[in-house]
């Protein structure tokens, strides 16, 4: 077949795609009726890990499984923009990690708001100026993010979603060679990722802590004889060339997000919940307080401690636990648990990322 031609049965394709997509999208105003009608929510993570799966098991390839799910990021994004004009907050700038989260769970339909903060994440959700909010809670090395876990404490805001972000950080700058470079700007937290290939490549160098990334990336932008370590995007915004790509001192480095909203997420059978409770001061009460888990037959994966703030020595835990909170046993648990707690809370159930 002559190329003129197989690029006509690409636009019948097409065609049908564009008709199909349409089709859809009138099926979400059909939802949306029902929804409002029924004052649920617009943003069920449950059924959108549910579309993902049914999507996935249909793909007989060529196009890979990433692709796919990539693409349907966007149809969904643009369904639930349909349903109603959606607004998330994040902890901004634009381009720093915790956006391209954001991005890579509502796509580029939804409105975003950039705060500077994760207590204005929380307080734009909790005073309804924003319907979600996302924000850091760990990264698998430097460890918890802990203002995040602190917010939990005095917010009725719940956990709807994760996200996990494989991070890779990237050398950028408008010098061509590295030993002219004099000042490298960026978050102390991607210094410390990077240390041992700084101090290998560029040692001379002078190390510059700014707010993220994203401001990192404006000033080298501006600088002479300087350069920033940002997300490949940074780069493609602020004209900056890429020097070196993946200078993180450890493979698979990973941070973990949090969506916050107003509700909770219903059960798909491979979920997590998130508690924090605090117990009295004697010996043994944490111990105590992990038996009925091991009993009920559940998992921790997580469990973290935060000082309460009120009084010295007294802490609040966070767990993270698998199951749901509606899943009979995790029920039963959580009641044996609360008998030996001054205050137990659950900060959501919801779908186990990927």
């Amino acid at each position: 077949m002559r190329l003129t031609e197989v690029r006509r049965k690409i636009d019948r394709i097409d065609a049908k795609i564009v008709d199909l997509l349409n089709r859809r999208a009138k099926t979400t105003l059909e939802i949306r009726k029902i929804k409002k009608r029924l004052k649920l929510d617009v943003y069920t993570p449950h059924r959108e890990k549910e579309i993902y799966e049914n999507v996935l098991k249909q793909n007989k390839g060529p196009l890979s499984d990433q692709s796919l799910r990539a693409i349907y990021r966007e149809i969904m994004s643009g369904s639930l923009s349909l349903e109603r004009p959606t607004k998330v907050t994040y902890l901004g700038p634009p381009l720093t990690f915790t956006h391209l989260a954001a991005l890579s769970k509502f796509g580029s339909s939804v409105d975003y708001v950039e705060c500077s903060g994760i207590g204005e994440v929380f307080t734009e959700v909790e005073k309804g100026r924003a319907d979600y909010g996302v924000a850091p809670i760990e990264n698998s090395i430097e460890g918890a993010v802990n203002y995040t876990f602190d917010m939990f404490v005095d917010s009725n805001l719940k956990i709807c979603s994760e996200i996990y972000l494989e991070i890779s950080h990237n050398l950028l700058g408008k010098v061509r060679d590295l030993k002219r470079i004099k000042k490298v700007y960026s978050h102390p937290q991607v210094f410390a990722q990077c240390r041992r290939w700084i101090e290998k490549n560029i040692p001379m160098a002078e190390l510059v802590e700014v707010s993220s990334t994203t401001k990192a990336a404006q000033l080298s932008s501006k600088g002479k004889d300087t350069a920033c370590i940002a997300s490949l995007l940074a780069a493609k915004k602020y004209g900056l060339r890429i020097l070196e790509s993946g200078i993180e001192d450890t493979a698979h480095n990973v941070t973990r997000f949090l969506v916050i909203g107003t509700s909770l997420a219903e059960p798909t059978g491979n979920d997590k919940t998130s508690i924090m409770f605090s117990i009295k001061d004697r010996v043994g009460a944490l111990h105590d307080m992990l038996v009925p888990f091991k009993k009920n037959g559940i998992t921790l994966t997580k469990i973290e401690s935060r000082p309460s703030r009120l009084k010295a020595w007294e802490y609040y835990f966070f767990v993270d636990l698998e199951g749901h909170y509606k899943d009979a046993k995790t029920k039963k648990a959580l009641s044996e648990l609360e008998k030996g707690c001054t205050y137990i809370k659950v900060l959501g159930s919801y779908p186990v990322g990927k």
